[in-house]
């Protein structure tokens, strides 16, 4: 009688990567979170979390689209007059500017940098009236998903120009 080896394969526990904060510069505009997120790493691949209606900070479904840059580019300025945004970079890197141009808020004028990507992975949550926009960075082409609380509609956004002197940012490359 042959005897044959027997291999027991038993699955690993799979690594989490632990979240990283986001890096923040400027003021940090009110009603504006950044949300470290999880991912689950194993040597298949990972899985990455990014919004579930059981989030303390989950507002609301209406659409979850993905937003795609080659490095260098600029995607600004946007406002949403009503739409909540769920920003998250899934690939790439990314540097997403908001600007605080609503009336009466207590950080208006304020100007917030938030960079954000696959070492820093967060969800960036943008409340409407903040106007948003973001650079491609790095040598990677950038996939920036946003979960929002409403469908698309093309009479509740306003794009404003990215090189607009109504915002005080510029948008290139700063040395030093």
């Amino acid at each position: 009688m042959t005897r044959t080896a027997t291999t027991r394969t038993r699955r690993a526990p799979s690594a989490a990567v632990p979240p990283q904060p986001a890096r923040a510069a400027g003021t940090l505009i009110d009603g504006v979170k950044i949300i470290p997120l999880r991912q689950i790493a194993d040597e298949r691949g990972k899985v990455m979390h990014m919004l579930k209606v059981s989030d303390p900070h989950f507002t609301g479904f209406g659409e979850i689209y993905f937003s795609c840059a080659w490095p260098g580019t600029v995607k600004a300025w946007h406002l949403h007059k009503s739409m909540t945004l769920n920003n998250a970079v899934i690939s790439g890197r990314a540097k997403l500017v908001l600007y605080d141009g609503r009336p009466g808020s207590p950080t208006h004028g304020a100007i917030q940098e938030i960079f954000l990507g696959e070492d820093h992975y967060c969800l960036v949550q943008i409340p409407p009236g903040i106007t948003n926009g973001y650079k491609a960075y790095g040598d990677k082409f950038v996939i920036l998903a946003n979960c929002a609380t409403e469908p698309h509609d093309p009479n509740e956004i306003v794009h404003i120009d990215p090189f607009t002197p109504e915002i005080p940012y510029r948008w290139e490359l700063r040395h030093g």
